[in-house]
């Protein structure tokens, strides 16, 4: 998007350097040219109550997409576990506007989901998941991904209130973590997501 055509709008949320330069960030248009610090606030004050982990094993480079979908979701926090650093191409810059927490361990996870009373519920096509498609996920939850190949830590599965599978019908044993992810925030928002309020 290019400069601001017209007489130039005074509101503090808008960054004077964008409207002169032009804005090409990968934002919807109702923040086009708003400053960083403006789109955040804004979120903040739509996010819905849903929290999300995936565990960091591998410097999985699924967790860029991950936060990518959670940030178009609004969700609450995205949670890393394990390393520190993640890969972030995929998250296409959305995660200077999403709430990221980082935890040394699964342990420490699942203190801070007791701590605000979150429902943890393990995403992971085990023996016992109940399918995703047949559970009512609650409001206060938090969703925990396991890094690819290694799936779930015991510890996680270990510690979750819920285990839930996705429905599969061909030969693949797994489905993506990016693309699971995306699909049970999906779930969570239809049944919970503020829907009058999506762009």
């Amino acid at each position: 998007m290019g400069p601001w055509q017209g007489p130039l709008p005074s509101d503090s949320h808008y960054d004077p350097e964008l409207l002169r330069e032009g804005d090409s960030r990968n934002v919807v248009d109702a923040y086009r040219y708003w400053t960083r610090e403006a789109i955040v606030a804004d979120i903040d004050r739509r996010r819905h109550r849903l929290h999300i982990a995936i565990e960091n094993f591998g410097h999985d480079a699924n967790i860029g997409s991950v936060v990518r979908t959670a940030n178009a979701f609004a969700v609450h926090t995205v949670h890393i576990v394990g390393r520190r650093r993640w890969n972030r191409r995929g998250a296409m810059v959305t995660d200077r506007y999403q709430r990221l927490l980082h935890h040394e361990t699964a342990s420490e996870l699942l203190d801070f989901a007791a701590q605000q009373g979150l429902t943890v519920v393990a995403v992971d096509n085990v023996a016992g998941a109940v399918r995703l498609e047949q559970t009512a996920l609650p409001v206060d939850c938090l969703l925990v991904f396991g890094s690819e190949g290694l799936g779930i830590s015991d510890e996680a599965r270990a510690g979750a209130d819920l285990t839930v599978s996705i429905a599969q019908f061909g030969s693949t044993r797994s489905i993506n973590v990016g693309v699971a992810a995306g699909i049970v925030m999906h779930a969570w928002i239809s049944r919970h997501g503020h829907l009058d309020q999506a762009w």
